[in-house]
């Protein structure tokens, strides 16, 4: 692990997820959300294309630093996806949950990968990302991403209820290519809550962690890019007003 920054229930770690994950003792987590890159779909051509070509309007190009481990085909994205979740799975104590975004494309194998895992696949959260969402001319608007979400073994029916679907627009500003909101966030950690620390074996720029911040939850966020580990920093340290 190259770094490793904290500050009150936050903890940042820079490093590959698989790395980092295979050095931190199991049953340690109440709960993993995530949020890999997706790889879109698989197909060459789309591997080949840098991620804001992939994920920005045409105009947004540059805005944003470009994000790694978007290049594998779907076979690959499938041995990796098991990989990680299964170490995850590891991570998380019996009953403890594992969510795990997805696009359309990419929604079939990621579910095959959560129970190739040994997790048991419990359903599919929509996020409707609104009509803001890019158009396309002659198309339905592709304004939907999915958490696949399942469990470390059997989950007594007790506790919180969180919504089945999440309507909200993709933040005007953003941190990160793939940022998503941090109410979006909140609303899933409510399931979450009270059982551990929660596992982010890709942070981004910290969006889960924003709100584990929020919600006074103990976070563990990896990321292997080093300038979106600083811009994930950054955003904790000036949220939380301290320093690191």
């Amino acid at each position: 692990m190259a770094r490793i920054e904290r500050f009150k229930n936050i903890t940042l770690i820079l490093g590959d997820a698989l790395e980092v994950m295979a050095s931190l003792p199991a049953g340690t987590f109440g709960g993993a959300l995530a949020d890999p890159p997706y790889s879109s779909g698989g197909n060459v051509r789309d591997r080949a294309m840098p991620t804001s070509a992939k994920y920005l309007q045409s105009g947004a190009a540059g805005r944003y630093p470009e994000f790694a481990g978007d290049t594998r085909d779907q076979r690959s994205y499938l041995a990796w996806s098991t990989m990680w979740m299964a170490r995850a799975r590891e991570l998380v104590v019996p009953a403890g949950l594992l969510a795990t975004f997805s696009d359309w494309r990419q929604l079939p194998v990621t579910t095959d990968a959560v129970q190739c895992a040994g997790w048991i696949w419990r359903g599919i959260v929509p996020w409707d990302k609104t009509e803001s969402a890019r158009p396309q001319l002659g198309r339905y608007r592709n304004q939907t991403e999915f958490v696949a979400w399942g469990t470390n073994g059997a989950r007594p029916l007790a506790g919180p209820i969180a919504p089945g679907c999440f309507r909200m627009a993709v933040p005007r500003v953003k941190h990160h290519i793939a940022g998503k909101p941090v109410e979006l966030m909140r609303g899933l950690l409510g399931v979450m809550q009270g059982a551990g620390p929660i596992l982010d074996p890709f942070m981004g720029s910290a969006t889960v962690g924003m709100a584990c911040l929020e919600l006074g939850l103990e976070y563990v966020g990896i990321e292997v890019d080093p300038t979106y580990f600083d811009i994930a920093c950054e955003r904790v340290r000036m949220a939380s007003g301290g320093t690191f």
